[in-house]
């Protein structure tokens, strides 16, 4: 395709955020880049429940949720289901290397998202990410699962 945008490895994708104006923005922005958002939850319960009934290429899961809940269990249970998780996050989580493809941190920019899911999509493609985009981390055991 000579112009057009690239197909993309990861199609369907949630995202679990407590915080509304970033989950709309980030919402916004992965439609405006060709991705599939199928749903913005704010509560493990809500996300957990698209995890068992849908089927996701990513998760990109906050830390803290509305129902006082942790990301890292709903990465444990997207991860049973082979599903791909970005953590989005102000710090990175103990462990989340072995639940996560990567961890992307707060504040970032639209820019900065693409960036990563550009280098998620490269990983998941190739097995191996150049140069890493500012403000992401790769988790090295989960790029050879990829």
């Amino acid at each position: 395709m000579l112009f057009g945008r690239k197909a993309h490895r990861i199609k369907r994708i949630l995202i679990v955020e407590d915080e509304p104006l970033i989950a709309f923005d980030t919402e916004h922005s992965l439609t405006e880049f060709g991705y599939e958002v199928v749903g913005t939850v704010d509560s493990v319960e809500a996300a957990l429940e698209f995890v068992a009934k849908q089927k996701l290429d990513l998760l990109l899961v906050d830390l803290g949720l509305t129902d006082g809940g942790n990301g890292v269990e709903v990465a444990a249970e997207a991860r049973r289901h082979g599903m791909h998780v970005l953590f989005v996050t102000g710090r990175c989580p103990k462990g989340a290397e072995s639940l996560g493809i990567g961890c992307l941190e707060k504040p970032f920019t639209q820019r900065d998202l693409k960036a990563a899911l550009d280098a998620i999509e490269t990983l998941l493609s190739r097995g191996s990410v150049k140069k890493v985009p500012p403000g992401l981390t790769i988790f090295a055991e989960n790029a050879s699962a990829a």
